[in-house]
């Protein structure tokens, strides 16, 4: 019976794709998704003797997420040093004044084999006319503490599988999803990992501008990530794809699960994020109905995305 069943659909399906003028899927994204898989150099400060570089893919800071090395050379000689409590804050300033920052690790950790210190930071807007973001950054060298600042330049993210999303959860805490792979997915079952961070209230009046107490955000921990990909085109019936898995958090800080697409073209990934004693904080469910010329229902909480 699950046999017949699944050729009805499959039937249903392939006259629905005959009949329904499809998405021309090329023509929104271009030849190719685009890929960045080498860490070039994207900005770098002085400060006296000493040198900060900051490495990114592609050389470009981008909305969403962005692994980060961080390098402190000495200025005359360009020798790679190994200080001390290297911190790294994003702090964005909008059109009234105001200043905000987005989920980062502060204290960066070092990495001897590479000779970097490793961070990352989820930038959640674009740099424009209206919005501009720094970077403030301190170290310790020689027992002396030095801190620097440089405008930057965050850059549209034109890869939707790297796609992210801000928003409020039934238990009033701003959180952030942020796809971190695969960035270019194939017609098979894609290792699927993303980033879930929450914004800390500050407890303590701000001090002294940058005050990092005041821009404090953190990875959440032993959340539950469910996935249900489905492609909500009309021409697609919004129909979804067997052995998927929902994420769970690893030992890397990032959730990690399993999304099978079983053809190219728009996906969204509708989600349910819930807590560690399995209360929902956002997200519905998604109808399993096979519609045909209708677009599909999304939960509250997806992301989008198209290969």
């Amino acid at each position: 019976m699950k046999s017949f069943n699944f050729l009805v659909i499959a039937l249903l399906f392939a006259i629905t794709s005959c009949t329904i003028d499809k998405t021309d899927y090329e023509a929104e994204t271009g030849s190719q998704v685009p890929e960045s898989y080498e860490f070039k150099e994207a900005v770098s400060f002085t400060s006296g003797n000493y040198k900060i570089t900051i490495d990114a893919l592609n050389g470009t800071f981008y909305k969403g997420y962005n692994e980060l090395h961080i390098k402190v050379l000495n200025a005359q000689t360009n020798q790679i040093l190994n200080t001390s409590d290297v911190t790294f804050l994003p702090i964005i300033t909008n059109a009234d004044g105001s200043k905000s920052s987005c989920p980062h690790e502060y204290k960066t950790t070092y990495d001897s084999t590479n000779k970097y210190y490793a961070g990352y930071s989820v930038f959640t807007g674009e740099s424009t006319t209206t919005a501009s973001w720094k970077l403030y950054i301190s170290f310790t060298a020689d027992n002396q503490k030095y801190e620097i600042n440089k405008d930057i330049t965050v850059e549209k993210q034109n890869n939707k599988n790297l796609n992210m999303t801000a928003f409020t959860g039934n238990d009033g805490e701003q959180y952030f999803i942020a796809l971190v792979s695969p960035q270019k997915p194939t017609v098979s079952e894609n290792k699927l990992v993303a980033g879930i961070y929450k914004y800390n209230k500050p407890t303590t009046t701000a001090g002294t501008f940058p005050d990092p107490t005041q821009f404090s955000y953190s990875e959440v921990t032993g959340f539950t990530l469910k996935l249900d990909p489905r492609m909500p085109e009309p021409s697609m019936g919004n129909h979804s794809s067997p052995n998927n898995k929902d994420l769970v958090q690893e030992n890397d800080g990032l959730y990690h699960g399993v999304v099978n697409y079983t053809m190219t073209g728009n996906w969204t990934l509708n989600l349910i994020m819930m807590n560690q004693n399995g209360l929902i904080l956002k997200g519905t469910v998604v109808p399993t109905d096979f519609t045909p010329g209708i677009e599909g229902v999304k939960s509250e909480l997806y992301i989008d995305t198209l290969f």
